[in-house]
């Protein structure tokens, strides 16, 4: 079994984040293949006091935000490290519906934001 890659913590105070349990709970799953997904790439994490957390931005009430998975392999493919991918992800950016990638993506611009992403790896 493979190491989970972890961000660290360069998350703002003020966002929301949940453990590996309530993302399971969330959506219906287990703990084990939340932690797939983080393997995977389909999520990012961060380690507060020991804990894996996942924001909560990256979820809604049907499962992952749709594009999320494909926005991370596009900035994975690009040489982002999983820290300099929550940075991005989170970056305030005014040219964006939404005013950040993430948010962009809750609103379905994920077009948009892979296409960014996929610009920067140039």
């Amino acid at each position: 079994m493979s190491a989970i890659p972890v961000a660290e913590d360069v998350l703002d105070a003020d966002v929301a984040v949940l453990s590996l349990a309530e993302v399971a709970s969330s959506l219906g799953l287990s703990v084990n293949k939340v932690r797939q997904m983080l393997r995977d790439g389909q999520l990012i994490a961060v380690r507060r006091d020991g804990d894996l957390f996942v924001p909560a931005a990256f979820l809604v009430k049907d499962g992952v935000v749709k594009g999320l998975g494909g926005t991370i392999t596009v900035l994975d493919d690009a040489g982002f490290g999983r820290t300099e991918m929550l940075r991005w992800l989170f970056a305030e950016d005014d040219s964006l519906p939404g005013s950040s990638p993430v948010n962009a993506l809750r609103t379905s611009h994920g077009t948009e934001v892979k296409r960014r992403a996929q610009a920067m790896a140039f």
